[in-house]
């Protein structure tokens, strides 16, 4: 596989998807600082370098990624999960989905994981400010937008009216519930659950009928992320409500391996996920190629 492949690809790109660490292809150290349980599946990982000069100059942003590894177990694209102005390190939210995930779930404070990055296009924060934001999350997609939520309510002059409408299978399968009331006291957060138990007296039903009675102006950003099949719907239901395609933004993980646009495994509708996104507007998202 070559650069010449595809197009999207340049040498300039594949230099400047990595910031902070020396050598784009091989993983550096991050010791575990903290282990948050999320719920059953997922947990919050609170990383910093353990080479303290790499770890003064690393940097991210959100939207941006890194690839964990473990050892002989290869490597996995996740997103940030953390504010990067707070400046103590970063988090990384992991669902236990696989062999490598499974094996990450097992290190406690002070074990050492390998890391790379950061890589990826984030989102265009400076096109936020001032914006009213329309927040759509389904399950661990909540992860990546996290950062958004916490600048905001880090800067809540330069940022418009949040709303967060948060889905999840169950009320036992919400992340971040830790931060609900801290959220609640900035943002309109709205939560739904698929099925419903004695113990949840909220709203039963898909993440889309928290918007029903949301009023939606051309002019608003919405930005939403979770399993493909929802942020489809979510999306065309934000189109139909007004919102321009190119005022709405999502964030794939779709097949990433490298992080860097060489081996080419995310190719899909002509764009590299990982170089070209993995933020994308509607208007940009990739069609998935045909099998």
């Amino acid at each position: 596989m070559t650069s010449e492949s595809y197009p999207s690809c340049s040498l300039d790109a594949r230099r400047q998807a990595k910031a902070g660490l020396g050598n784009t292809y091989l993983p550096d150290q991050a010791v575990i600082r903290e282990v948050i349980r999320e719920n059953h599946l997922v947990n919050t990982y609170h990383l910093s370098l353990v080479d303290e000069l790499a770890g003064h100059r690393f940097s991210y942003e959100p939207g941006q990624f890194m690839m964990i590894s473990m050892p002989h177990l290869g490597e996995a694209p996740i997103s940030f999960s953390s504010n990067p102005d707070a400046g103590d390190g970063f988090s990384l939210t992991i669902r236990n989905s696989g062999s490598l995930t499974g094996a990450v779930h097992k290190p406690q404070v002070g074990d050492i994981i390998g890391v790379r990055g950061p890589y990826g296009n984030p989102f265009p924060m400076d096109r936020f400010a001032g914006q009213n934001l329309i927040i759509v999350a389904g399950g661990i997609g909540l992860a990546p937008l996290r950062p958004i939520i916490e600048q905001a309510l880090s800067q809540p002059d330069k940022f418009g009216e949040i709303t967060l409408c948060y889905g999840s299978r169950t009320a036992d399968d919400f992340c971040f519930t830790r931060d609900f009331d801290r959220w609640r006291q900035g943002i309109d957060l709205r939560l739904t659950v698929d099925q419903g138990t004695p113990q949840w007296d909220g709203p039963v039903g898909l993440v889309t009928e928290l918007l029903g009675d949301l009023t939606m102006d051309k002019r608003d950003m919405a930005l939403v992320c979770g399993p493909g099949i929802m942020i489809r719907f979510v999306i065309g239901l934000l189109k139909e409500r007004g919102i321009p395609a190119d005022r709405i933004f999502t964030t794939l993980e779709r097949r990433m391996k490298c992080g860097v646009g060489i081996c080419g495994h995310c190719h899909s509708g002509g764009r590299l996920i990982c170089v070209d996104g993995p933020v994308f507007t509607a208007a940009e998202m990739p069609e998935p190629d045909n099998p």
